[in-house]
């Protein structure tokens, strides 16, 4: 029994799927580019802030500069600031090599009258409480040096600062600032380096907070999701290759 040729496929059916399949295609394509200049955007990112890593540290921003800080200029500079810590702290919630715990957030004082918030280092919950860690901050002038970091409003992921309660998930430093009643404050934080390795690695920490535990890593598998679009848009080609192909030679053996 001979198999009935398949038919050609009606002219508005033909239309529409070629019209979604260029559809595809171009946006497979657009969505690959986009990786790429994604991925040419995160090395030049890694190699600043790589750069930074190696530089001594420049003044951290004063008042005048600070409409001008840009993340992707500044962040993660190597800074220095002089001033007095004030005698306040926020615990903001945290996720270190040394686990759970808080970073502690202090308003350091400068010169101006300005205030930098500090982010002295992180503490576990044993060691929440001020009076536990067995040292006490500096009472006068001090120079500190660490990585400059760009507020961070809102809070985390699903999870809204609650000042009141006492809840940090973020180190959003106007917040921060508004809830101790403090004017003027900067739009960025520092993360204090490390005053010694044996500090920032020892595995059971004999000084509390513990400095110099930022994490200084970007993802970058911008490539593999450039070739997945890309790959995607072959597939999508040579689809519409084939399709054609087989429309072609039905409409060819309707027309004898």
């Amino acid at each position: 029994m001979s198999q009935r040729p398949s038919r050609p496929l009606p002219t508005g059916w033909l239309v529409l799927w070629t019209v979604l399949l260029a559809v595809a295609l171009g946006g497979f394509m657009a969505l690959g580019t986009w990786q790429v200049h994604r991925m040419h955007w995160k090395h030049a990112l890694i190699a600043r802030v790589d750069g930074f890593q190696h530089a001594p540290p420049t003044p951290a921003p004063g008042a005048d500069a600070w409409s001008g800080l840009r993340g992707e200029l500044d962040e993660y500079r190597r800074v220095a600031l002089q001033g007095v810590l004030l005698n306040h702290e926020i615990l903001v919630q945290a996720n270190t090599r040394l686990g759970a715990g808080f970073w502690v957030m202090t308003p350091l004082r400068r010169d101006d009258g300005s205030i930098v918030f500090v982010n002295r280092g992180f503490v576990d919950a044993e060691h929440r409480d001020p009076g536990r860690r067995g040292e006490t901050p500096p009472a006068g002038p001090i120079r500190i040096e660490g990585l400059l970091r760009l507020s961070q409003p809102g809070g985390g992921f699903l999870r809204s600062n609650a000042p009141a309660e006492g809840r940090w998930y973020s180190r959003d430093v106007a917040a921060m600032a508004q809830f101790l009643g403090l004017q003027p404050v900067a739009p960025y934080f520092v993360d204090q380096s490390a005053n010694g390795a044996a500090d920032a690695h020892a595995p059971a920490p004999r000084r509390w907070p513990v400095p110099g535990l930022t994490v200084v890593h970007f993802r970058d598998a911008h490539l593999s999701y450039a070739l997945t679009w890309y790959a995607l848009a072959a597939m999508t080609a040579a689809a519409m290759v084939y399709g054609a192909r087989q429309e072609w030679r039905r409409r060819a053996k309707g027309a004898i």
